[in-house]
């Protein structure tokens, strides 16, 4: 078995959370495994999601903002603010992506999709022709790892939210396997304010398993080496070169 890379992107305000309680079971039972563990506490890092010129040293045109040409413009001369380089080189090494949220308004919370909006940069993250199945992260995993107020029958087809997957679609389709990442079944505690201490020690023990199922399947962890190797060996039009190189 591989060491694999692994970053946690965790949103919730609350330490003493359910929520918190899934990023820390992520982070011990992944980092147990051998694997290398970095964590995007978006909160407890204070990461501002509101997007803007302060994204950028400079910019190309100082008379119109365009923020998807500026971002194309950083991702060519190294301009990108400091936090967001942060936040690009933590998922330029990642080989497994757990992201971990409540779902707030039938969504991500507002932290989240900031960090979307401006992490996940063109040029960086995409570009023209480089998306979905020719996308710069393909062959690397993603894992929604999520905590809701509503029951599972309220997230099901026919009832009042509908069925989890199309709640999530945006996510998982417009946002993840956009960047070419494999997305895996989401897990969710459902209700997870409201059940009893029995069923949340539960879902922790599941969420373990579905951590461990995820990063430790020697198949994926192949494919993914030979990924890299192909690109570093410049067979494979994928790039990320340091993150080729390690592999």
């Amino acid at each position: 078995m591989r060491s694999m890379n692994s970053l946690i992107i965790y949103a919730h305000p609350e330490p003493t959370s359910f929520t918190a309680a899934l990023k820390d079971t992520a982070v011990k039972t992944l980092e147990a495994a051998g694997h290398t563990v970095e964590v995007s506490d978006l909160y407890g890092e204070d990461f501002n999601p509101v997007a803007g010129r302060h994204d950028f040293t400079s910019v190309a045109d100082a008379d119109r903002f365009h923020y998807q040409s500026e971002q194309l413009h950083a991702s060519k001369t190294a301009g990108f603010s400091a936090d967001l380089i942060r936040e690009q080189e933590r998922l330029q090494r990642a080989d497994f992506i757990a992201m971990i949220f409540p779902i707030w308004w039938g969504g991500m919370p507002a932290i989240v999709k900031g960090w979307f909006d401006r992490v996940c940069a063109y040029g960086v993250a995409y570009a023209d022709g480089r998306r979905f199945d020719k996308g710069f992260y393909l062959g690397r995993r993603a894992l929604l790892g999520l905590s809701s107020g509503g029951t599972r029958e309220r997230f099901s087809d026919g009832d009042a939210y509908g069925d989890i997957e199309r709640v999530l679609h945006p996510v998982k389709r417009c946002m993840l396997e956009y960047l070419g990442l494999e997305v895996l079944e989401p897990f969710v505690a459902y209700a997870a304010p409201r059940v009893d201490d029995e069923t949340r020690k539960r879902y922790l023990v599941a969420w373990q398993g579905r951590l461990l199922n995820a990063v430790n399947d020697p198949a994926w962890q192949q494919r993914l080496h030979t990924l890299a190797e192909d690109a570093a060996n410049n067979r494979t039009p994928l790039e990320g070169a340091a993150w080729a190189a390690k592999r």
